[in-house]
Order: C-alpha cells, then sequence, then structure tokens
C-alpha cells in the first residue's frame, strides 16, 4: 500500500490575505478558486496554478499554532486514510486521531495530521472528489 498517492495542497500562513491576495492572483496570475472567511483571523484562500496539480492556500487561522505568517504546510491524499494511519503509527511517526471534515462543517473528508522533524504539519486527508462545495 501507498501512504501518500499525491501532493493535494499547499498551505502557507498569511499575515494579510488582501494583501497576500494581491501578490498571488494579482501579481503572479493565480486563479482564485475559494475564498471562505469567517473573520479577519480566520480566513483561507484558494489559489489554481494554471496547468493541473496541487492547489495553495492562503491561511490565517486565529488559535492554531502550525497556521501562522511565515509557515507551510504539506496536504497529502491516500486511498485509505484508516490504513495509513496505522502504518505510520507502526512506523514511529507521533500521529494525531483521525478526523472529520478537513475543510469544514459538513466536507465530510477525514484526515489527520503530524509534524516532521523540523515541526512542520503534515496533514494526510482520505482521497475525495473536488466539487464547487469543497472549499479547497
Amino acid at each position: 500500500m501507498k501512504i501518500v498517492n499525491k501532493l493535494m495542497m499547499l498551505s502557507i500562513g498569511a499575515g494579510s490575505i488582501p494583501k497576500s491576495k494581491e501578490f498571488y492572483a494579482d501579481k503572479l496570475g493565480l486563479k482564485v478558486t475559494k475564498d471562505y472567511r469567517i473573520d479577519d483571523d480566520n480566513w483561507w484562500l484558494g489559489l489554481a496554478l494554471p496547468e493541473v496539480g496541487a492547489t495553495i492556500t492562503l491561511a490565517r487561522a486565529k488559535g492554531f499554532p502550525n497556521v501562522k505568517q511565515g509557515t507551510v504546510s504539506l496536504y497529502f491524499e491516500t486511498s485509505d486514510v484508516a490504513a495509513a494511519h496505522k502504518k505510520l503509527k507502526e512506523r514511529g511517526v507521533k500521529v494525531n486521531a483521525i478526523m472529520d471534515d478537513l475543510f469544514g462543517p459538513g466536507s465530510g473528508v477525514k484526515f489527520f495530521n503530524f509534524e516532521d522533524p523540523d515541526g512542520n504539519l503534515v496533514h494526510l486527508a482520505q482521497a475525495h472528489e473536488y466539487t464547487p462545495s469543497t472549499p479547497f
């Protein structure tokens, strides 16, 4: 069993979503695909590259220590999130519990996360279909 199938998203902690949006969308030409904002301190902006591939999410999430300006988080997909969780745990990786709703309430995407040796957050999500209701 392959634990990781593909890179699905790269999340970049942003100090200011409007300034980051101007840079990535207006200056670099990435396409805004989603704009999920609870308030100024909890805001996620999905961006797509011109070619098919992983998405980039500009994130600002108060209360999440791994989502802060200057941080990067990796999001991978797996065909079997429970089996991948078990296999990584057996390999000595300190994994967090499997959770529901990676993309917010009702998304139904199961996932878990863990840190790499340098403290970067890595997420492993159940492979899923992207729909208009999927935030990222």
